[in-house]
């Protein structure tokens, strides 16, 4: 079963919101896990402006499933990463000012930084992705500088599906098929929801995990977090 990894960046928004520790990150994350997901994912940005670095360490001393933590390898996320020390780190090429990901890595053009970080971290002992866009191009770049994974950016899949259009989903069947040929793990992630998550995991071959935030917390404010973290894994069966 493709693996769920909840991002919890939004309660950190909620939380800084006020000032205070309103909504509690660190139970929300463990409250989170009790109820079946598999994994915790943050996104700290340089201006910490919901992930806090602090809540990064906080967080690496109560997860008890897979931690996940995004971000561009400027130093500052580098040295955060390996003093952390998470399960997987996923690199994304996100602007200082980006409000979200909004494009994956040219991994043909940044080859030889993304090899050395990714040396850097595998040496120690952390699971690398390449945050990418759906383009065999990219998942071959990708391949070529040590990987264990990739994660798919999914937003134009997620746009297409919502106007009816399920031919969005063939750039990233070719483009997972490609990622399986060289031996580079699948995740993904963005924009992903209950409405359109079933259709990707059915089509994407050896999908391993998805990240999904932004739409879940979204989702739950009606139906419920336990509720809907259950509809997604029932999904990803």
């Amino acid at each position: 079963m493709t693996k769920l990894s909840v991002n919890v960046n939004k309660i950190a928004t909620l939380r800084n919101s006020r000032g205070g520790n309103v909504p509690d990150l660190l139970k929300v994350a463990a409250d989170i896990e009790s109820f079946g997901a598999e994994g915790i994912t943050i996104h700290p940005r340089p201006d910490e402006r919901h992930i806090r670095y602090q809540d990064a360490k906080d967080l690496k001393k109560i997860v008890t499933t897979e931690f996940n933590i995004e971000g561009n390898p400027i130093q500052k996320f580098i040295d955060l990463v390996l003093e952390v020390k998470p399960t997987q780190v996923t690199l994304v090429p996100d602007a200082v000012d980006a409000i979200t990901s909004n494009a994956g890595w040219d991994t043909r053009k940044h080859a030889d930084f993304l090899t050395e970080v990714i040396a850097t971290f595998r040496t120690n002992g952390i699971r690398t992705s390449i945050f990418v866009d759906a383009d065999t191009k990219m998942v071959e770049g990708a391949a070529k500088t040590g990987t264990d994974r990739i994660e798919l950016y999914t937003e134009s899949f997620a746009q297409a599906f919502s106007k009816g259009n399920k031919k969005g989903i063939e750039p990233f069947v070719k483009a997972a098929k490609t990622a399986n040929k060289l031996g580079v793990g699948i995740n993904a992630g963005h924009d992903l929801s209950l409405e359109n998550i079933k259709f990707f995991k059915e089509n994407i071959p050896n999908l391993l995990e998805v990240s999904i935030g932004h739409a879940l917390i979204s989702e739950a404010l009606y139906l419920g977090l336990d509720n809907v973290i259950n509809m997604y894994l029932n999904r990803l069966k």
